[in-house]
């Protein structure tokens, strides 16, 4: 008997019932007869009829057919012959193709009726190839590879090209491949061929990406789903002829983690803010085996430009010779070459106005120029022009340049010829010029004090290195971030290095290089081959002593260089390298659980239970890192340890530097204090050995370790004066405060004449100022954590309170004299208050004002950031002779006032010999240099010793010492000496508390003779 076998997909089946929510479902319907069967009648009565279904379950469901297709027919007679086709459109399915070798559209004779599915859609499929093989291709292997390809499912097209020893392929198939299938095809020819294959399917992944331009700076996302589970998922974007592998970083974001019971493999793109750099043809990729299935999308970017790059001619307005009127400058506006944006572009003055501009071509840019007048009328508002682009999408992206003007009368620098012109500009106002030397790119400004001009900054780079910086640019955003490129820009990092280690501007842009790439680091994993290049370029970049750059500067530089070379190092995965040797730089592995290497002759032990130890040691870096301990000397080594894949929850590591044949020096084990940016001995203790020429330490942490070395036992006593400093000037303020509150109480009873207030105005001004300059004083000790703003207003107060108490002091000195010298001469009280107050209150600030203004136009500094006091450059330069020279004169002078008391006791004790003998004599001087010693200032002399003494002589330490404790509790002693000491001022306070203790007396009496309990 003859059947016939239809076949029908019936898509989109409406399943309705309560207890599954409404859906889309995908079935095929098979429908058998014994009798020749019209399929269209089928067709007709499947549109017209609902279905009844039973789920395994046994839950009943009504199903709509809405859409029907005749996917294949099958004639079957007997148990022998078997006819099936599938329908126009249709293909063999991949089961039918590998299990009854009917993998062409002709008619199939096996019997394949119970296949599901037996045919599917005809979708395009591109596989490409290559082959390599060990040996030359022969037609043998030609036809053997064609033979094998042949294989694939529903192949429509194939093409082989041999090229040597490769052979590459391209083949279209209208079935998607089972991936399975597909490997073992790959597999068949690397064994029969002895080659090494690998496959690329494009069609059989699905990609979701924007279908339309999309916005400048937007952030973007494109999946990638496909229903089999594969090894691994990655992205390409090819843009302007070049192709990069997409990995995460400060623009990419992959996520890898978005597959569902439908899609096994799924990856996820996202792209934020996205530029001009951004729009290309993205290709996600699945891996599994020798094969991967791939997907393409264009991503359009409605453009704006990337850089804008304005330049004016000439740099500056000068119109130092008219009031009115105004200068023409011409502005060059230059960005890169685009065909794929049409942009509007104008340009406003001071924000105003809007005048359309066009371009000229230039090369690979685009110049848009224009010349308008700046008003030569002074303002305080700065004058500038904005260039303004918009895209298609409405899109705005402006840029301003600022035209520094000389106004008349105002200062200025002249022209200046170096390298390059720097023209006449304004005070405080920068220069920026982008004429650079042959070979280099950047620019170089300069800043005007007026009427000097400060050192040139020079960033014009070796052009080499900036295609360096461009290539770590785009690391760091995740384009092209493979160790592949990871190696060619140490590579080349190394080559610039290596010839230009002695320019400032190369070895600022190195450091920067080595920076980003610690940080791009943390996204993508680095191999060891990337070491030899890297330390080699590290080394080179501390050849130099970095002298053309300031402290500051150079703190900086060295910092971010530790940090750098740190991270990297720590990042960088170890697999069979033992280390690398530079003449800077020595790094050394260790995987064994006790450690004990040696790098630049630095021991370093450790043990650990699992992990990889890193030691790093550099030379020629530790006198350009801010050294906070002033009294101690940085040794030429330091040495950075890390621990990769190290578990331990704490570690001790035990360290042996050497001693750099420095004799009778007391060492300091201090480690890198990256959030401080300074060194910190926390955590880390010195050993005692038996060896003089190492210094052992050991440490509870794993940072960049050094030794810092002093002479005698400075950093011990250093912290003793450290604790006296802020205790005595705690103290000082409390006393200071008690001497006020006291003068206050007893003003009214012991100021009774002339020379009384004279004395006790003085020595209330002196404990005023003496007060804040304390404050000011305790303020700023710490600077590292001080503003630049708050370490210059620390500065200014110290310097005019300290002045303001030197200058009272001066003046009570000078009264008491006049007093002694002039018994019948009374000081008047109005010359008094003028003078004070001349000598007290104006002179200080002009002494402070005049020297802030002289450092000021002279571009020297006023003040050091690292100390928030006084500059001392050598004798008779720097700020800081603004207060030794006024400070000195009145200790001198008071010195010299203080003789002339003890000489006048003296000679009375001479002529009045019958009534003092000896002994009082010698009580009275000394009760005068004991009181008048700390309102006269005199142990300030102290000071002057140490600026006299070497910091390694023998008495240094001493006078120090003594220097601290007389001058830190000198509102102690001005609280002894101006109250304690002062007979009518002890009788006042007397009365005053006597006063109060009768008055609580009375009242506790009146209390008792009314209580009630008594009657």
């Amino acid at each position: 008997m003859c059947s016939r076998v239809f076949l029908f997909l019936m898509g989109a089946l409406y399943i309705c019932c309560q207890v599954l929510c409404p859906g889309d479902y995908i079935a095929e319907l098979v429908v058998e007869s014994n009798y020749t069967v019209d399929a269209q009648a089928i067709l007709s009565i499947l549109n017209t009829k609902s279905l009844q279904l039973n789920s395994t379950q046994g839950a009943d469901y009504t199903v709509t057919i809405s859409q029907n297709e005749l996917v294949a027919e099958c004639l079957i007679v007997g148990n022998e012959a078997t006819e099936c086709n599938c329908s126009t459109g249709y293909t063999w399915s991949n089961d039918v193709c590998y299990y009854y070798n009917c993998c062409t559209e002709t008619t199939c004779k096996a019997n394949v009726s119970d296949i599901t599915p037996l045919c599917v859609h005809k979708v395009d499929v591109h596989i490409s190839g290559t082959v390599t093989l060990s040996q030359s291709w022969d037609t043998t292997k030609s036809a053997q590879l064609q033979n094998i390809l042949q294989r694939l499912n529903g192949l429509q097209y194939l093409n082989i090209t041999k090229s040597g020893n490769n052979s590459d392929f391209q083949a279209v198939v209208s079935v998607r491949l089972d991936t399975k299938k597909l490997q073992d095809i790959v597999t068949t020819l690397q064994t029969t061929l002895s080659a090494t294959v690998w496959v690329n399917t494009l069609g059989m992944v699905t990609m979701l990406s924007p279908n339309t331009t999309v916005c400048y700076n937007s952030s973007q996302v494109l999946k990638c789903t496909f229903e089999e589970a594969t090894d691994s998922a990655g992205w390409n974007m090819a843009h302007n002829g070049q192709s990069f592998i997409l990995n995460t970083g400060t623009v990419v974001q992959l996520d890898n983690n978005c597959t569902t019971p439908q899609y096994n493999s799924c990856t996820a793109l996202t792209v934020k803010n996205v530029t001009g750099a951004w729009a290309g043809t993205y290709e996600c990729g699945f891996i599994t085996g020798s094969v991967r299935h791939t997907a393409r999308k264009h991503l359009s970017v409605a453009l704006l430009p990337d850089v804008i790059t304005m330049v004016t001619s000439p740099l500056t307005g000068d119109c130092s010779q008219q009031q009115t009127g105004s200068v023409n400058i011409t502005i060059f506006t230059t960005i890169p070459q685009t065909t794929e944006e049409k942009y509007e572009v104008w340009w406003s003055y001071k924000g105003t106005g809007r005048n359309t501009l066009y371009n000229t071509s230039n090369n690979d840019s685009l110049v848009y120029t224009f010349t308008a007048p700046i008003s030569c009328q002074e303002t305080s508002d700065a004058q500038y022009f904005n260039v303004t682009f918009k895209n298609t999408k409405g899109q705005e992206r402006s840029t301003r340049v600022d035209i520094p003007v000389i106004y008349v009368g105002r200062r200025f620098c002249e022209n200046e010829t170096d390298e390059v012109l720097w023209p006449k500009t304004p005070a405080q106002n920068t220069v920026v010029n982008r004429e650079c030397p042959s070979g280099r790119v950047g620019y170089k400004a300069r800043t005007c004090e007026g009427p000097k001009w400060q050192p040139v900054f020079d960033y014009c780079i070796n052009q080499q290195l900036n295609k360096v910086v461009n290539d770590v640019d785009n690391f760091l955003k995740g384009l092209g971030a493979t160790q592949e490129k990871a190696v060619t820009i140490f590579q080349g990092l190394n080559n610039s290095s290596s010839t230009s280690s002695n320019n400032i501007a190369d070895i600022f842009a190195s450091i920067d290089i080595l920076n980003r790439m610690s940080g791009a680091s943390d996204n993508t994993v680095l191999q060891e081959d990337i070491f030899p290049s890297f330390i080699n370029a590290a080394s080179n970049m501390v050849n130099n002593n970095w002298s053309a750059v300031n402290d500051s500067v150079r703190h900086t530089m060295s910092s971010t260089y530790l940090q750098s070379v740190e991270g990297l190092v720590k990042n960088i995965k170890v697999n069979t390298s033992q280390g690398v040797n530079s003449p800077n730089l020595e790094l050394k592995f260790c995987s064994s659980t006790e450690c004990n290497v040696s790098v630049f002759d630095i021991g370093v032990n450790i043990n650990k239970t699992n992990g990889t130890l890193k030691t790093v040691a550099v030379k020629n870096l530790m006198y350009k890192l801010r050294n906070n301990y002033m009294n101690m000397t940085p040794t030429r080594l330091l040495l950075s340890a890390t621990l990769e894949d190290n578990n331990d929850p704490s570690v001790n590591i035990r360290l042996e530097f050497p001693n750099d044949h420095l004799n009778n020096t007391k060492a300091l084990c201090v480690f890198w204090n990256t959030a401080a940016g300074n060194w910190s001995d926390v955590g880390c203790t010195v050993m005692n050995t038996s060896d003089e020429n190492r210094t052992v330490c050991e440490c509870t942490h794993l940072t960049p370790f050094s030794v810092l070395m002093s002479k005698g036992e400075v950093p011990a006593s250093s912290k003793v004066l450290d604790i006296i400093t802020n205790v005595g000037l705690g103290v000082s303020v409390c006393c200071l405060l008690i001497f006020l509150t006291i003068e206050s109480l007893v003003w009214s009873a012991v100021v009774k004449t002339n020379l009384s207030h004279f004395r006790h105005t003085a020595m209330v001004n002196i404990a005023v100022f003496l007060l804040l300059a304390d404050v000011s004083f305790l303020a700023s000790t710490s600077p590292d954590i001080l503003s630049e703003t708050w370490c210059l207003v620390l500065t200014v107060c110290k310097h005019l309170f300290y002045l303001a108490m030197f200058c009272w002091m001066l003046c009570l000195s000078i009264v008491l004299v006049h007093q002694l010298m002039f018994v019948f001469s009374p000081l008047r009280k109005r010359v008094f208050i003028v003078f004070s107050s001349f000598v007290g209150y104006v002179c200080p600030v002009l002494i402070v004002g005049s020297s802030y203004v002289y450092t000021y136009y002279t571009n020297r500094p006023y003040y050091d950031k690292e100390t928030c006091w006084l500059v001392f450059e050598k004798p008779l330069e720097g700020s800081m002779h603004a207060f030794l020279l006024p400070v000195g004169t009145v200790i001198l002078t008071n010195l010299f006032f203080m003789m002339v008391v003890i000489l006048t006791l003296m000679k009375s004790s001479i002529l009045e010999i019958n009534k003092a003998d000896d002994k009082g004599t010698a009580k009275s001087i000394l009760k005068v240099v004991i009181f008048l010693t700390p309102v006269f200032g005199v142990t300030w002399i102290f000071g002057f010793f140490k600026l006299m003494l070497k910091e390694d002589g023998p008495l240094y330490n001493g006078v120090d010492f003594c220097f601290t404790v007389l001058n830190t509790f000198q509102g102690a002693f001005i609280l002894i000496t101006g109250c304690f000491t002062e007979q009518k001022v002890k009788e006042e306070l007397l009365k005053i508390i006597l006063a109060k203790s009768k008055g609580k007396s009375d009242t506790m009496n009146l209390i008792s003779a009314t209580d009630p309990k008594d009657k």
